[in-house]
């Protein structure tokens, strides 16, 4: 069985991890905001995963046991809060948007931690005020605990491009799509076309951090065509997945 490591102090600093690294399970007893300057970042905890480009940060609550990992080559910025200060409300991981200011406040931040200064103080002072200001964004794919959902999310988790309906998957695990269908918004919130739409655009997301190509990315995710990928990427993320940012900037 995997020991949990326990780091009181959630660290404010920035960090590079090689593509593919893993930071194993942990938990702190502060919170911790999580962001990936470049590369593509995922958290996992008991309850799923969360992605995150270049435009989103994730917020993890103080003693949530979970892990990092890279897709790509990641320079991840940390900021720590006391467990006591919580300026957006949230006792789950959540996926929060970044925009140009609050991005350029994480990175700032985490470069200098020891530094005590006004300045650093009012700095930290804005970063909250942007986090509050964060729209919340729905990229959580849940893990399933019903052991025919662990089985037919299998199915897909090894190949997101599988188009089978839930008819289809139901009679390869022995369910009807009915039981299915009421399993998926019981246990997981969410429909099974919805679900499945979590999981390939998490998949796309590591399949860009890796610099594939977008047709490739759109083929092996399971989209009919190039165009129909590239018009969900952008409803969901606000770009195209050409545009992706996945390189943070010297300095």
């Amino acid at each position: 069985m995997q020991q949990i490591r326990h780091e009181p102090v959630a660290p404010t600093r920035t960090q590079r991890l090689a593509a593919g690294a893993a930071i194993d399970a942990h938990r702190h007893d502060d919170h911790q905001i999580v962001y990936a300057g470049r590369g593509v970042l995922s958290v996992t905890t008991g309850a799923g995963s969360w992605v995150a480009p270049g435009t989103r940060a994730i917020w993890v609550p103080a003693g949530v046991v979970h892990a990092h990992q890279a897709h790509g080559e990641l320079a991840l910025h940390l900021v720590g809060l006391p467990a006591g200060e919580n300026p957006l409300g949230l006792d789950e991981p959540t996926v929060l948007a970044v925009g140009p200011l609050l991005r350029e406040l994480i990175v700032a931040y985490t470069r200098a931690p020891g530094d005590e200064s006004p300045e650093r103080a009012r700095m930290r002072a804005v970063l909250l005020d942007q986090l509050r200001a964060s729209p919340q964004q729905p990229l959580h794919l849940p893990t399933p605990g019903a052991p025919l959902l662990q089985r037919v999310c299998a199915l897909l988790r090894d190949d997101p491009a599988d188009g089978r309906t839930l008819a289809e998957l139901g009679r390869a695990v022995g369910a009807s799509d009915r039981t299915l269908s009421r399993l998926f918004r019981s246990d997981l919130g969410m429909t099974f076309p919805q679900w499945r739409s979590q999981l390939r655009l998490h998949h796309a997301l590591v399949l860009l951090a890796e610099n594939t190509p977008v047709t490739a990315v759109a083929h092996r995710c399971g989209w009919s065509s190039a165009s129909a990928f590239i018009d969900v990427f952008r409803r969901t993320f606000g770009h195209t997945p050409g545009a992706h940012p996945t390189r943070e900037r010297a300095g």
